[in-house]
């Protein structure tokens, strides 16, 4: 039996946080942001590059890409 674990950008963002793994931010108006999350919420994400961090608001993302190839579980595995 498949259980869900959690939403897909939750498991996104702490994936890539927990790997500091670098990130490029598209927000809607073409802006790029790159850097590490060092944090996130319902509605934000902290964002950390050249010891300077910034708060971008969900809103206003279009678009997160990777550095790298990242493997993630989607929606959990059998279990038992």
């Amino acid at each position: 039996m498949k259980k869900n674990i959690g939403n897909l950008q939750d498991l996104f963002l702490n994936h890539v946080r927990k790997e500091k793994i670098q990130i490029t931010i598209y927000l809607i108006n073409g802006y790029q942001l790159k850097g590490i999350v060092t944090g996130f919420d319902n509605y934000t994400i902290i964002l950390e590059y050249e010891d300077k961090q910034q708060l971008v608001y969900k809103h206003a993302v279009s678009t997160i890409t990777p550095l790298k190839a990242i493997d993630i579980p989607l929606f959990g595995s059998k279990q038992e």
